[in-house]
């Protein structure tokens, strides 16, 4: 066998170097089929290898504590990776001969023999092992028509066709063991990255999962043919825009004795002349745009600081655009106002159209309602905003996106 892998392996190591562009579409497809079955034909040689070995204990008398650590050192994978191998390769060995020949003769993947070895795993523990024989054929040809993916969502239901007997029942208690595992795996992590982002990682169960997506589906379709943001940067916005809907409501539990808030703290004069930073409560700073952003729609409580920082006075917080002003606001803009949103008015901020840090009132003269994207997009981008002269608002584009800049409205909200 070494002596006809190191042949096979010189033969493919001539292919490597084949000028492929040169090839007729015929021939390329030839080629692709004909490498892919190879590549199935080898994972059962290595994989039956792989069982050879862990069953003498050989990496053991190597000095390893287990045959995939051995692995892992040896073929430099992950320890998942040589974990499923070690696992795959156990299963073959001991349940599923005919799944190692459909493996051995190309005809079907890796990744469909874990499929199937998985299934009639499940079908043997649960009706028996002639069910499990009749879930093997079935099996097999189907992963002549069918991906992974696919393979295994048939394979859930396979009860059905070997064993009915037992199909609802299998089914109950499969729903329930996944039920009991979602509940004990679910988390989430929040991870500080250097620089003040956060990495989000998790494992939400099924109803938290369903609400999620509820809330934030609707907010990540694109805003219009301007919206060019993936659409991992859509989910991004979109979470954060449920989370300030939340924080608006006023419901969320007290912390620390005060209301959910984000506590942005900067120098006054700075935040006039727009040349500093901001820091949050828990250290990490801010850019100026985003802390004049925030500025837009939220409680200003100004504080006398001395020189070593420590607070001398703290003066009373004046709210901006709530209560009748901002129901006024919301009657007149019915949403973002941005040309082509139709975000509406719960998922808004209300923006100052003359910022209020540079003397602009408080008042529906000099106000706007944005979505948290378009206030985003707004404070960094070059679109102008004013009102006409009915009152309504309407947006400027910038020159290189209308050189005539002719102004836009949102014609999205049915106004009367």
């Amino acid at each position: 066998m070494v002596e006809e892998l190191s042949q096979a392996e010189a033969a493919v190591s001539g292919c490597s170097d084949a000028v492929v562009w040169a090839m007729s579409d015929a021939d390329l497809v030839a080629v692709i089929d004909a490498s892919h079955r190879l590549q199935q034909r080898l994972a059962a040689v290595h994989l039956t290898a792989v069982r050879e070995l862990d069953g003498r204990g050989t990496a053991v008398a190597h000095g390893a504590s287990s045959t995939v650590v051995w692995l892992r050192e040896r073929l430099r994978l992950t320890g998942s990776a040589a974990r499923r191998l070690v696992d795959l390769a156990a299963l073959l060995d001991t349940g599923a001969p005919d799944v190692r020949h459909a493996l051995a003769n190309g005809s079907i993947t890796v990744e469909q023999t874990q499929v199937i070895a998985d299934t009639v795993d499940t079908v043997h523990a649960v009706a028996g092992p002639e069910a499990a024989d009749k879930a093997v054929g079935m099996l097999i040809d189907w992963a002549g028509q069918f991906d992974p993916t696919l393979l295994r969502k048939l394979g859930s239901r396979i009860l059905e066709h070997v064993a009915p007997e037992v199909a609802d029942a299998a089914a109950r208690a499969a729903l329930e063991a996944a039920a009991r595992r979602a509940a004990r795996d679910r988390h989430v992590t929040i991870s500080e990255q250097s620089d003040g982002r956060l990495r989000l990682t998790g494992s939400l169960d099924t109803e938290a999962a369903a609400v999620l997506r509820a809330a934030i589906d609707p907010l990540t379709t694109p805003t219009g043919p301007d919206d060019t943001r993936t659409a991992g940067q859509r989910r991004h916005d979109a979470l954060a825009d449920v989370c300030r809907l939340a924080l608006r409501t006023g419901e969320l539990p007290e912390h620390g004795g005060d209301p959910a808030q984000v506590v942005v703290t900067t120098d006054y004069d700075a935040l006039l002349q727009q040349l500093d930073a901001g820091a949050l409560d828990t250290g990490l700073q801010l850019t100026p745009e985003a802390v004049r952003r925030l500025a837009c729609d939220a409680a200003i409580l100004p504080a006398v600081l001395d020189g070593a920082a420590q607070v001398l006075d703290v003066g009373r917080q004046r709210r901006l655009f709530t209560g009748p002003l901002r129901r006024a606001l919301v009657l007149r803009d019915r949403g973002c106002a941005f040309p082509g949103c139709d975000r509406p008015p719960r998922w808004c901020d209300a923006h100052h159209i003359r910022h209020w840090v540079d003397g602009g009132p408080t008042s529906l003269a000099n106000a706007v309602l944005l979505c948290g994207h378009h206030h985003r997009h707004l404070h960094h981008g070059d679109w102008i905003v004013r009102l006409a002269g009915d009152g309504q608002p309407e947006f400027v584009p910038p020159a290189w996106l209308d050189p005539d800049q002719l102004p836009r409205r949102n014609h999205y909200h049915q106004r009367t």
